[in-house]
C-alpha cells in the first residue's frame, strides 16, 4: 500500500503547525515539515515525536469506572454510551440538588477549539456559568483585557515590521517555533528586537537591545518607556487626539513614573531604558507579540492595558508591520456563535464565580462590550482565545472546597489536568476530594484522572478533522485532516459534548448528529464541504482592511482606544494602568522564584510519557545562578528542596550563568508517568508540581482578573540528603 500524506495541524503546543502525516495502513509512519514554503520550518520535537505519544501502551483506550476509593487506581473497563448515560443521570442530580451553577468545567485551549464551542453552548444551555480554561493565565486572559481597551486582540504583523519587543518571552526552535521563525526571519532583513528578561535567554543573547528588568515590573517598565515617548514628542498626536479616551488623565499617570523611579523598580539602568523606548517609537512600525510572562503578574491588567497604549499612542495598531484588529471571517462560522452565550439567563450569569471580585474577563466584565463588538465587528459576542466569560479559577475551587459562596459538587476536565495547571495545588486537590462526580475527557491517567470517577478516551489530533481559527484571534481559517481514526473507542471533544448534551435534555438544541454535518454547517456560505474545503486551502483568510477604525470606530463603549477604562471605572476599579509594589517578604524566604516557563520537550503538563522527549529531559531542573548556588551551599546535579510559606516542591539543581542573582526558576507541569499512582503519590505530582508553591492569596492576584503571580515569588532552598523516589 502506498504511502498517504495528510495535512494536519499539529496539536502537541497551542500553536497549531501545519505539518505533513505520512500514513501506511492505518498507521502514522512520521510526522514532518510541511511542504508549503509558508510553513516548512513550523515543526518540533514535539510533533514529531507525536505518533509515540499517541501509540503508548498507557494511553486510555476504554471508558474507565472508579472502583475502589477516590484516587485508589482502582478501575473497571465499561462502554461509552454506559458511562455516558451514568454521568449524565449523576450530573441531574448534582443539578436538580443544588442548582446548574453547581457544575463546572475546566478545559485546555486546543481541547476547546475542537469542540467549536459545544461546551459552552452544552452549559448555557443547561445554565451554569462556572466555566474556566487554563487561558485565565495564559492568551485568553490578554485578549480580554484587549478587548477592554481597543475592542479587539491584535495579531502581529511580524512579515513588515521594523521592530520586535518581547517582554520575557522566548520563542525558540522548539518552543513556540513559528513565533521563532517569524523572529529569525524579520532579523535577517533588518528588524531591530528589544528584549525584556531578567535572564539572559536565548533572544537576550541576539536582541538589538537587552534590559535586564526585575522579575514582575513590566508595568512599571511600560510606564517609563510612555514617560519617554510622551515627554519627547515620539507619539502619534492627531491619533490621540481623535482616537483615544482619557489621555490627558492618562498622561498624568504617566508622569508619575519619572525615569528615576522605573529605574529604582526595574533595576534598569535610566539611559537603556530610554534608549529602547525611542527604538519602539521610531523605528517603527513595531509590534509587541502577546507574551505569557505579562499575563501572570499581579500588575497583568496594567501591563497588558500598557502594551496596548504603547501601540496606539506610536500609530501601530491596525497598519501593515504593526498589529491588526482581524475581527471574524465572514464565511466561515465562528465557535462564538455557536456557544449561545445569549441564552445563559441573567440570573446565572450574575452567579459566575469570581465576577463580584474579579470581573475582568467574566459575564460581569465583558458586558459592556456587546453593544460595541455587534456595531464593529457584527456579533455581540467574541470570545477571542476562548478568553472572555469565564469563571475565576481560584473561586470554583474555593466553591467546590468550601461551598463558599454556594456548593459545585461536579467537575467536568478535558485535557486539562486542572490539579497542576492553577495556583495553590493543595485547595484544587480539597476542591476535588469534596465533589460527588469528576469526569475526564483524557488520554492517559494523569494526576487528575486519577481522582476521577470517570475517565473518558479521547482522540488526538492526528485522529480528527477539524477547522482552526487560532481560537477566535485570526480571521485565517484553516483545516485540519483526519490522518487515521481514533483507536479503541476514544472520541472527540464535539462528541463528547453532543453525548452529554442529549443525557442533559438539550439534544434538540445541538442539531448537528457528527462533526461532518457540523463542519458542513460551519462551512455553509462557502457552498463547499470539509473534504473540498481542505483540498482547496491550506489557508483560507479574510481580506484584510486596515485602520478600520476610521470607518467604524473602535469596539468599546467610547468608540475609541480607551487609555482611561470606562469599563473598569463602572467596575470600581482605577480607570488608568498603576504599579502595585510588591507586598513585604518574609526573611525566611529571601530569594525570588519565576515559573510557569515551559521546557522546549513537554507542553505544560503533557509529553513526560514519550520516551526520546523523558531522555532529553529526565528530571526537573532548578535554574540558579553560580553566585546564588556557592551562598546556599548547591551544586550542579544536586537534588534540593525548594519552600515558601504554601509548599515546597523537589528539583535538580542547574547552575546557570544566564539567571541574575537571587533569582530561580523553577519549571510548569513536572510529573512522572511512570512512578506509582493513587492518592498519596499522584505520579510524583505531589514531590515536583509547581502548583503546590503558587499562592492565590490577595496579595499575589492580580487585581482585575484574579490571576496569579508567577514572576517573583518568595522562597528559599533547602538541601535534601537524596533524590526523591
Amino acid at each position: 500500500m502506498p504511502t498517504e500524506v495528510k495535512k494536519v495541524i499539529c496539536a502537541s503546543c497551542d500553536i497549531a503547525c501545519n505539518v505533513v502525516a505520512e500514513v501506511e495502513e492505518g498507521r502514522v509512519l512520521r510526522v514532518r515539515h510541511s511542504d508549503n514554503p509558508a510553513f516548512k520550518d513550523n515543526i518540533c520535537m514535539k510533533g514529531v515525536h507525536a505518533p509515540k505519544g499517541f501509540a503508548h501502551k498507557d494511553r486510555v483506550l476504554h471508558p474507565l469506572k472508579r472502583k475502589g476509593e477516590r484516587g485508589s487506581n482502582e478501575w473497571e473497563q465499561v462502554s461509552w454510551d454506559a458511562a455516558m448515560n451514568e454521568i449524565g443521570e449523576r450530573l441531574r442530580g448534582v443539578i436538580d440538588r443544588y442548582g446548574p451553577e453547581a457544575w463546572a468545567v475546566s478545559t485546555s485551549q486546543w481541547n476547546t477549539s475542537t469542540d467549536y464551542g459545544m461546551g459552552r453552548r452544552v452549559m448555557n444551555l443547561v445554565g451554569s456559568p462556572n466555566w474556566i480554561s487554563g487561558v485565565a493565565l495564559c492568551a485568553g486572559n490578554t485578549a480580554a483585557i484587549n478587548r477592554m481597551t481597543y475592542g479587539w486582540f491584535p495579531m502581529p504583523d511580524y512579515n513588515n515590521t521594523e521592530c520586535i519587543v518581547l517582554f520575557g518571552h522566548n520563542p525558540k526552535r522548539h518552543s513556540w517555533t513559528p513565533i521563532y521563525n517569524n523572529i529569525q526571519r524579520a532579523k535577517a532583513r533588518g528588524a531591530k528586537l528589544i528584549v525584556l528578561d531578567p535572564r539572559k535567554s536565548e533572544n537576550a543573547e541576539q536582541a538589538d537591545l537587552w534590559l535586564p528588568l526585575r522579575a514582575g515590573t513590566d508595568a512599571a517598565m511600560c510606564m517609563g518607556w510612555l514617560k519617554v515617548i510622551l515627554d519627547e514628542g515620539l507619539y502619534d498626536k492627531a491619533f490621540a487626539e481623535q482616537y483615544t479616551h482619557g489621555f490627558e488623565a492618562f498622561r498624568e499617570r504617566v508622569n508619575e513614573f519619572p525615569l528615576e523611579r522605573v529605574a529604582q523598580i526595574t533595576g534598569v539602568d535610566e539611559d537603556l531604558i530610554r534608549q529602547a523606548a525611542r527604538m519602539y517609537a521610531t523605528n517603527g512600525p513595531s509590534i509587541i507579540p502577546w507574551t505569557p510572562i505579562t499575563d501572570q503578574q499581579r500588575n497583568s491588567t496594567s501591563a497588558i492595558r500598557l502594551h496596548c497604549a504603547l501601540r496606539a499612542l506610536c500609530g501601530y495598531i491596525d497598519v501593515p508591520g504593526g498589529e491588526v484588529l482581524m475581527g471574524f471571517n465572514p464565511s466561515v462560522v465562528q465557535d462564538s456563535q455557536i456557544e449561545l452565550h445569549e441564552v445563559l439567563p441573567q440570573e446565572q450569569k450574575e452567579k459566575q464565580l469570581g465576577s463580584d471580585t474579579h470581573p475582568a474577563f467574566t459575564y460581569r466584565g465583558t458586558a459592556a462590550l456587546g453593544e460595541p463588538t455587534k456595531r464593529v465587528w457584527g456579533h455581540e459576542y467574541a470570545n477571542i482565545v476562548t478568553g472572555s466569560y469565564m469563571a475565576n479559577p481560584s473561586a470554583v475551587f474555593r466553591a467546590m472546597a468550601h461551598g463558599d459562596p454556594y456548593p459545585v459538587k461536579a467537575f467536568i476536565f478535558l485535557g486539562n489536568n486542572p490539579l497542576m495547571s492553577y495556583a495553590n495545588m493543595k485547595l484544587i486537590h480539597e476542591g476535588l476530594m469534596n465533589q460527588d462526580l469528576i469526569v475526564g475527557h483524557e488520554q492517559f491517567l494523569t494526576p487528575t484522572a486519577q481522582l476521577a470517577d470517570f475517565v473518558m478516551p479521547a482522540d488526538s489530533w492526528l485522529e480528527r478533522a477539524s477547522i482552526m481559527d487560532a481560537y477566535g484571534w485570526s480571521s485565517m481559517v484553516r483545516p485540519s485532516e483526519k490522518a487515521v481514526e481514533p483507536p479503541g473507542e476514544c472520541h472527540s471533544t464535539f462528541e463528547f459534548w453532543r453525548q452529554l448534551g442529549v443525557e442533559l435534555g438539550v439534544g434538540e438544541q445541538i442539531p448537528w448528529q457528527n462533526i461532518d454535518e457540523m463542519h458542513s454547517f460551519r462551512l455553509a456560505a462557502l457552498n463547499i464541504d470539509f473534504d473540498a474545503f481542505h483540498e482547496k486551502f491550506e489557508v483560507f483568510p479574510a481580506p484584510i482592511e486596515f485602520k478600520k477604525y476610521e470607518k467604524v470606530g473602535f469596539a468599546t463603549p467610547t468608540g475609541k482606544v480607551e487609555l482611561e477604562s470606562t469599563i473598569l471605572a463602572d467596575l470600581g476599579f482605577d480607570a488608568l494602568p498603576y504599579f502595585r509594589d510588591d507586598p513585604e517578604t518574609d526573611p525566611q524566604y529571601p530569594l525570588m522564584m519565576f515559573m510557569g516557563v515551559r521546557e522546549d520537550e513537554f507542553f505544560q503538563t503533557g509529553h513526560r510519557h514519550i520516551d526520546p522527549l523523558r531522555k532529553r529531559r529526565p528530571e526537573p531542573q532548578l535554574f540558579v545562578n553560580p553566585d546564588t548556588a556557592v551562598d546556599w551551599n548547591i551544586s550542579e546535579g544536586e537534588w534540593v528542596e525548594v519552600a515558601n510559606t504554601l509548599g515546597s516542591v523537589r528539583m535538580q539543581t542547574a547552575v546557570r550563568p544566564d539567571m541574575p542573582p537571587d533569582l530561580i526558576r523553577i519549571p510548569h507541569g513536572w510529573w512522572k508517568p511512570e512512578t506509582e499512582r493513587g492518592l498519596g503519590k499522584l505520579s510524583g505530582a505531589w514531590d515536583m508540581a509547581d502548583a503546590q508553591i503558587c499562592p492565590d492569596d490577595e496579595d499575589f492576584l492580580d487585581h482585575e482578573q484574579g490571576i496569579p503571580h508567577l514572576k517573583g515569588i518568595p522562597c528559599r532552598i533547602n538541601k535534601l540528603d537524596a533524590q526523591p523516589q
